[in-house]
């Protein structure tokens, strides 16, 4: 016998467990009783839960057994009561009282208990493939990232208590007028829903601090087993809960629709049947429109709900909009609101996308709203059941198929040919590879001093390995001092007739030495080449053209890996170590990273130029790399000049190379180096403090800045709008700049700006 208890809570005077239980034989079935101290019998509710997760871990496929349980009991402070289970001729006892409880939520009883939690077969067999196809020392790597989250300076749930808002605050929201008072519509879509979780969802409606809105719930569900009791004695209470029972299942976009029907608010807000809202959520969308009355779409974070309602898990905060991760993946999802003028004229669900009906939904909303409006906070908890997509193979291929769909209509609608959309990292994601008739030429800029091996791999590997072969390649040189390198030149003339050398014969100044070799290209694109960089994905060139092309589209970058298969770059965040930096550094290439975003294409503030293309046109336009950096966030600057003019910055996980670029390698080890690197930073803050203070568009102020893993922010150690260190570059600053940076830092923050 195997058993769980993953949830214990006790409510006033009852304790509720929640856990799972099961034999060597799927059939067998497992006995409850409740004792109290004396050992006499204890009355208690049993309601048995589905756990699939269980089922496929210990037997390897999905019985349609109930292998988990509900459990709940009467409970008197100060006594002791025991639970028994029995299974296959064995008998486990499980003692609880209120000092083992308070022990058992301790945190740290929740560490070494996450540790026990690793310790069972999903964690073995888990562990066993992932050494199979990544090696050892991949292995060795992934445990120990396991092991320093298990250490996080929060567990979730302890941060959003901390973080919610006080009932002080949830009060003055209710008391607060605003000059605009839109009618929010909550459009619920009910099937066969269990009337708990139904009475959760209205509840959770019922408590908003807002109080302009309306339920418009369509239940489709078969005759008998409609939630019709439930949803009349909410509606004879209050008439802004309102419902039609449909008598047939017209499927989750014909049940939306008809939901849709009944609306009649400003807004409409789309709430699936078994979730339930954030008290504030309402008050929070109010208040974005007040502040902007063209917004048209809102979305927020959200995080999941267990089975039982109460443990909060896997938050989810998001960007804000960002369309390419749109294309790989719905990140958007919930809290999801639309002006209901923008969802008649999209023509409100269609069947054909069921499965992904709200991918596809988002999609046309988005395209066509004046502006779209991202709330970082947790609005809606998304329960999390057995039965989600999340773990049903066949609802996992059915919905990713349909995602498909919906991703090549949009793309369609927008103008843009795709080759394919094809599986991700995992079913949810997805990998859009674009048509395009020509190959244009490409112009491949190169600086090198010496290092003849790196440069000799690098081009082999592009022209060699590269599928992509309309290329010129500008090399760059720059001060080399050994014989071997300008024998190596010699050896390109006769044998690789598309590379041409030029000499830059001043000092080193990464930003004139890139504009200087575009100035010998002739190519209509830039790919922008470190020569310490290896192509591993043949296609690499084609996967960042499939952006590069695109009329939207300035500046594409790659996933680059140092040479033991760990992330260099995945993308830059303004505000990573204080300034910029990379995402994602140091985790292997097989790990998952927060929602797969290190594999998801998506639009950053900026890439590396280690390798990223960028259309010469636009190259020309912002007058290319800034001189002034000479060696510190030149390619952050030009990513940053190049969305100033309204183009996006894409990363492109499927574009591949290896960076062999030291780990150990400090940035500047003398002191002028360090005087000059101040000096930078301070010119690249007064270039751009809106964003070095305000925050970056793609990252989350939920998240921390002092690690490049996406983990939660430190709430005794980082303010939001707060950047890390800004101090130290004030007096390498102009007054008039610095001025500025302190006048935008207390207008964000209310606090000024000290020198350090």
């Amino acid at each position: 016998m195997k058993y769980k208890i993953d949830v214990v809570r006790i409510r006033e005077n009852s304790i509720t467990l929640n856990g799972w239980v099961l034999g060597k034989n799927p059939d067998s079935r497992a006995a409850f009783s409740v004792e109290d101290e004396r050992h006499q019998p204890v009355d208690f509710r049993y309601v048995p839960t589905r756990r699939d997760d269980v089922s496929q871990i210990y037997f390897k496929k999905v019985y349609d057994r109930d292998f988990g349980f509900d459990i709940q009991f009467p409970y008197e402070r100060g006594k002791n009561y025991y639970l028994i289970i029995r299974c296959e001729g064995r008998k486990a006892v499980v003692k609880y009282n209120e000092e083992l409880i308070e022990k058992r939520s301790s945190v740290a009883y929740k560490r070494v208990q996450k540790i026990k939690d690793l310790m069972n077969m999903e964690t073995v067999h888990v562990a066993m493939d992932f050494w199979k196809e990544n090696g050892f020392k991949a292995l060795v790597l992934k445990s120990k990232h396991k092991l320093q989250g298990l250490d996080n300076d929060y567990d979730y749930g302890e941060w959003y208590e901390l973080t919610r808002p006080s009932q002080e605050e949830l009060e003055r929201q209710r008391q607060e007028k605003f000059p605009v008072t839109p009618k929010f519509s909550i459009l619920v879509p009910a099937y066969k829903t269990p009337e708990r979780y139904l009475k959760e969802l209205l509840e959770s409606i019922r408590s908003q601090t807002y109080g302009n809105w309306e339920v418009c719930i369509a239940d489709g569900s078969p005759k008998g087993e409609s939630t019709e009791r439930v949803l009349k004695r909410f509606a004879q209470q209050d008439p802004r809960f309102k419902y039609v029972i449909l008598g047939e299942n017209k499927k989750i976009s014909g049940n939306t629709n008809a939901a849709m029907e009944m609306a009649r608010g400003d807004f409409i807000l789309l709430a699936d049947h078994d979730d339930t809202l954030t008290e504030n959520a309402l008050y929070e969308c109010v208040k974005a429109i007040n502040g902007d009355p063209e917004i048209d779409v809102l979305y927020s974070d959200e995080d999941k709900l267990d089975m039982d309602g109460q443990a909060l898990f896997d938050p989810h905060f998001k960007p804000d909009f960002n369309p390419d991760l749109l294309t790989s993946v719905n990140y958007i999802c919930h809290l999801f609101v639309v002006s209901r003028e923008l969802a008649k004229e999209t023509g409100g669900f269609d069947e054909a996308f069921d499965g992904a009906q709200d991918y596809d939904f988002i999609f046309r909303c988005t395209e066509k709203a004046r502006k779209i409006h991202h709330i970082p906070k947790v609005l809606y908890h998304w329960r999390c059941h057995m039965n989600s997509t999340a773990s049903n193979p066949e609802s996992k291929m059915y919905a990713f198929e349909a995602g498909a769909r919906a991703i090549k209509a949009h793309f369609k609608r927008q103008g843009i040919e795709v080759d394919s959309v094809e599986k991700g990292v995992d079913f949810g994601i997805y990998h859009t590879r674009f048509h395009f008739d020509e190959e244009p030429l490409v112009s491949v800029i190169i600086p090198n001093k010496d290092h003849r091996g790196d440069l000799e791999l690098c081009l082999s590997s592009l022209l060699d390995k590269g599928t992509y072969k309309n290329l010129e390649v500008i090399v760059v040189e720059n001060n080399s001092t050994e014989p071997e390198t300008f024998r190596y030149y010699e050896e390109l003339k006769e044998k690789r007739p598309q590379v041409k050398v030029v000499t830059w014969e001043k000092g080193f100044n990464f930003s004139a030495i890139n504009n200087f070799g575009v100035r010998f290209s002739k190519g209509e694109y830039l790919l922008f080449f470190n020569n310490d960089v290896e192509v591993i994905e043949p296609d690499v060139v084609r996967e960042m053209l499939g952006y590069g092309m695109r009329q939207d589209v300035g500046a594409v970058g790659a996933r680059l890996l140092y040479q033991d298969d760990t992330i260099q770059h995945a993308g830059v965040v303004i505000g990573f170590g204080g300034i910029a930096g990379h995402t994602f550094i140091g985790l292997h290439q097989a790990e998952n990273s927060y929602f797969h975003r290190a594999m998801c294409a998506q639009d950053y503030s900026a890439v590396t130029a280690a390798c990223m293309m960028s259309k010469r046109s636009l190259f020309e336009q912002v007058g290319g790399f800034r001189e002034e950096l000479a060696v510190a966030f030149n390619d952050i600057d030009y990513c940053l000049k190049v969305r100033a003019l309204g183009k996006k910055v894409v990363y492109n996980p499927y574009a591949l190379l290896y960076h062999y670029e030291s780990k150990s390698r400090g940035l500047e080890d003398t002191p002028e180096k360090v005087e000059r690197f101040n000096r930078e930073v301070a010119r690249f803050i007064g270039y751009w403090p809106q964003i070095v203070i305000g925050g970056d568009p793609y990252y989350n102020p939920n998240l921390t800045l002092r690690k490049s893993n996406f983990a939660l922010r430190d709430l005794l150690k980082e303010k939001i709008g707060e950047p890390y260190n800004l101090e130290v570059y004030l007096p390498y600053m102009e007054p008039e700049v610095k001025d500025e940076v302190c006048r935008i830092f207390e207008q964000k923050t209310g606090r000024k700006l000290a020198e350090s």
